[in-house]
C-alpha cells in the first residue's frame, strides 16, 4: 500500500507539472480576467457537478471571505448551492438547465463564469457556457483529458492533460487556489497591473 500511495503521489505531481508546462499562461490570463471583472464591479460565478460543485463553492468562499490577504470581500458566487432553485429547474424543465437558467437570471455583461468539468462535456456546464457567451459573460473552463466541448467553447481553457479523474480534481483545486491568490495580488498586492479596488 505504501508503494501504491507513492505511485499516486507521483501521478498527482505529474498532473500539476503537465498543467504548468501547458497551461501556466492560461491560468495567468484567467486571473487577470477575473481581477479586472471584480475591480470593475462585476462578479465571478462558478459551476460544476459532484466534486466540481464543491470546488465551485470553495472558490466562492475564498473570494467572498478571504484567501491569504486580509482585504474586502470580493464578488463571487457558486451556482451549486440553492437546492430549491436546482431541484425546481430539474423537476420542471431539465437537469441540463440548472446552471444556464441561473446564468440568465444572475449574470451580467462583464461577469466571469468559471465552468468546472473534469471531462469538459458535462451537459449542464456546457449549457451554462453557451448561455453566458450569448450574454457577454466571459467564460473560463477548468477541464481535464482532451478538454471536451468546453475547450473549444470557452474564452480561456485551463486543461489538465491527464485521464485520471482524481488527479484532474487535485490539479483543479491547485488552480482554484492560484486564481484566488493571483487575483488578490493583481488587485491589492505584488502583481498590480493598473487594476484597483478599494481595500
Amino acid at each position: 500500500m505504501r508503494d501504491f500511495i507513492r505511485e499516486r503521489l507521483l501521478a498527482s505531481i505529474e498532473a500539476k507539472q503537465l498543467l504548468f508546462n501547458e497551461g501556466a499562461e492560461d491560468i495567468i490570463a484567467a486571473a487577470r480576467l477575473m481581477a479586472r471583472a471584480i475591480a470593475a464591479g462585476n462578479k465571478v460565478m462558478a459551476c460544476g457537478n459532484g466534486g466540481s460543485a464543491a470546488d465551485a463553492q470553495h472558490l466562492a468562499a475564498e473570494f467572498v471571505n478571504r484567501f491569504i490577504r486580509d482585504r474586502r470581500p470580493l464578488a463571487a458566487m457558486a451556482l451549486t448551492c440553492d437546492t430549491s432553485i436546482i431541484t425546481s429547474i430539474g423537476n420542471d424543465f431539465d437537469y441540463s438547465e440548472i446552471f444556464a437558467k441561473q446564468v440568465t437570471a444572475l449574470g451580467r455583461e462583464g461577469d466571469v463564469l468559471l465552468a468546472i468539468s473534469t471531462s469538459g462535456t458535462s451537459a449542464n456546464v456546457v449549457a451554462a457556457v453557451e448561455m453566458a457567451r450569448g450574454m457577454g459573460v466571459n467564460t473560463v473552463a477548468l477541464t481535464g483529458g482532451s478538454g471536451g466541448k468546453l475547450k473549444e467553447m470557452s474564452d480561456i481553457t485551463i486543461n489538465v492533460p491527464v485521464e485520471m479523474t482524481p488527479h484532474i480534481q487535485e490539479a483543479h483545486l491547485w488552480v482554484e487556489h492560484l486564481l484566488c491568490w493571483l487575483v488578490d495580488e493583481i488587485i491589492f498586492g505584488d502583481f498590480a497591473e493598473g487594476v484597483s479596488a478599494d481595500e
